[in-house]
């Protein structure tokens, strides 16, 4: 139970870094948030069609857990922002996300190159799925595969 408390409890210098950051309220659909613009940066988008994308990402340090490896959220969140990206590409208005099934494969190392390849599965009324495919470029290895599915609102009739 002590180090459980002595690893959450943060000392003086920690405390002062953290409250000298400057958050900007976020408007959303305006710009990136700061979480988007930590999680995102680095990525390339190296083709777009309709209903499908393709992008590199490089694995950054900031991404990674203890082990060295990406970490599961980074991954999820990956996933979360190419699949919601692909509805665009396939001209279809934002979406928000429903729900999402990852199967995490094999590892990601730091600084490993990842092909994030992203299609639309289909739309039916306001709801969409899409796959998110992540290959370790210079392997093969596939390092996690997922499906999104994305609602956004129908047009009223009134």
């Amino acid at each position: 139970m002590e180090r459980t408390r002595d690893f959450l409890v943060r000392g003086d210098s920690e405390s002062k870094s953290v409250s000298a950051l400057e958050v900007r309220p976020h408007r959303a659909g305006h710009a990136a948030s700061f979480f988007e613009a930590l999680a995102l940066r680095g990525i390339r988008v190296d083709t777009i069609q309709r209903g499908s994308l393709t992008c590199t990402f490089t694995v950054p340090p900031r991404l990674t857990g203890v082990d060295g490896n990406l970490s599961a959220g980074a991954i999820a969140n990956l996933v979360d922002e190419i699949g919601g990206a692909v509805i665009l590409a396939d001209g279809q208005d934002p979406k928000v996300s429903v729900d999402m099934s990852i199967s995490y494969m094999s590892a990601a190392r730091i600084h490993d190159e990842l092909e994030i390849t992203a299609k639309v599965l289909g739309h039916k009324g306001g709801y969409s799925g899409t796959s998110v495919l992540m290959k370790n470029k210079a392997t093969g290895d596939v390092v996690a595969e997922g499906r999104h599915s994305l609602f956004g609102n129908l047009l009223s009739k009134i």
